[in-house]
């Protein structure tokens, strides 16, 4: 009982952080039909702000860590997103009127990262005085990438098996519209002509996206130059007030956001709830077996569980448009923005900041 009540006061206090105040407020202002608008232009340069200054964190610190210590946690950040595709592919892709070309593109976009919420959790693991290993943020590719990856390739597999059955019964062959081969077939379906599914151009679109670009060139110039100087004036100093406002526009995105989930099944909004929830707790659970291994933090734990727990809201969409293009965008990217960033911001980082620091003692 003593842990149950430590927990719970600790989760109350967390709900009550700045960071998540913002979001609800950009919720509620937006259901009142508010019509505050930040232009899209300042919210690129609050996200590559945010960004540079957890990956200019983490590079200093990779310079003055161990790597071997980073290997198991970045080993399973790995399995975690390709884990994550693979239940969206067996839970979500059964459900009722859900389409498995949606069910990939939408756990793939779950299994990918967002680094507005890996923020917010960085935020408040300092504001409650969590330790966490400064380049736990460089965990963020090593789970992005593999999941992008796997349910674009799985996508591909599922494709490839149903062309061999596109002479069906529902359609005309004298319809014009109808394909004639396998390989039109193909073409109709992934929006190429050819069967084979490289995997680099996957790769390379996913390091050139904004979100990722950033969060390594900071990686990057803190561990091979001496960036302190402007780091401590300029990047952290602003860090805590622009992420104020990105979750301000986080959460009015969001409730705009509920009509394009509306127009497809109920089913992705209790994925969307549900799924955060269960990444992160397999995530935490990975992070505590490497927390007894090697000593990785309870802090580093936290974030790797948020990290499993949030959906892509930057680099993700666009990779997955071009590489699952019969996919519904409304689909996966208004189950992530409407239910699932929400759920991972105000439910997830306080849960497990709260755990940890229960388990901490």
């Amino acid at each position: 009982m003593d842990f149950l009540s430590d927990f719970l006061t600790k989760f109350g206090a967390q709900l009550q952080s700045p960071t998540l105040g913002f979001l609800i407020g950009g919720i509620v202002i937006a259901a009142l039909g508010s019509e505050l608008t930040i232009p899209d232009a300042v919210y690129q340069f609050i996200v590559f702000m945010l960004l540079m200054k957890v990956g200019l964190t983490g590079g200093q610190a990779i310079r003055d860590s161990n790597l071997v210590e980073m290997l198991l946690p970045a080993l399973f950040a790995v399995l975690i997103g390709i884990l994550i595709v693979f239940i969206g592919r067996y839970t979500l892709a059964k459900l009722p009127k859900i389409k498995v070309v949606d069910a990939l593109a939408t756990s793939g976009l779950f299994g990918a990262v967002s680094g507005s919420t890996m923020a917010a959790a960085l935020t408040l693991l300092d504001e409650q005085g969590v330790v966490y290993e400064p380049w736990a943020a460089a965990l963020y590719p090593f789970m992005d990438i593999p999941a992008l990856v796997t349910a674009i390739v799985v996508a591909s597999i599922y494709l490839n098996k149903k062309s061999d059955n596109y002479l069906s019964k529902e359609e005309s062959p004298n319809n014009p519209e109808y394909p004639t081969t396998r390989q039109e077939y193909l073409s109709k379906q992934r929006g190429t002509g050819g069967n084979q599914v490289e995997i680099w151009p996957i790769i390379k679109e996913s390091l050139q996206g904004s979100a990722l670009s950033a969060l390594l060139l900071g990686l990057a110039l803190g561990l091979l130059t001496q960036p302190e100087s402007v780091y401590k004036t300029f990047y952290e100093p602003l860090f805590r007030g622009l992420l104020s406002v990105l979750m301000l526009i986080m959460g009015m995105e969001a409730w705009a956001r509920l009509g394009e989930l509306r127009k497809v099944a109920q089913w992705y909004a209790v994925y969307a709830f549900v799924a955060p929830l269960l990444h992160g707790f397999i995530a935490f659970g990975l992070g505590m077996i490497a927390h007894y291994a090697t000593g990785f933090s309870l802090g580093g734990v936290v974030i790797l569980a948020v990290i499993a727990a949030s959906s892509s809201d930057i680099s993700g969409p666009p990779t997955l448009r071009a590489g699952i293009p019969s996919a519904n965008p409304s689909a996966y990217i208004g189950a992530s923005t409407a239910v699932g960033t929400p759920v991972a911001i105000a439910l997830c980082i306080p849960l497990f900041t709260g755990l940890a620091q229960a388990l901490g003692g």
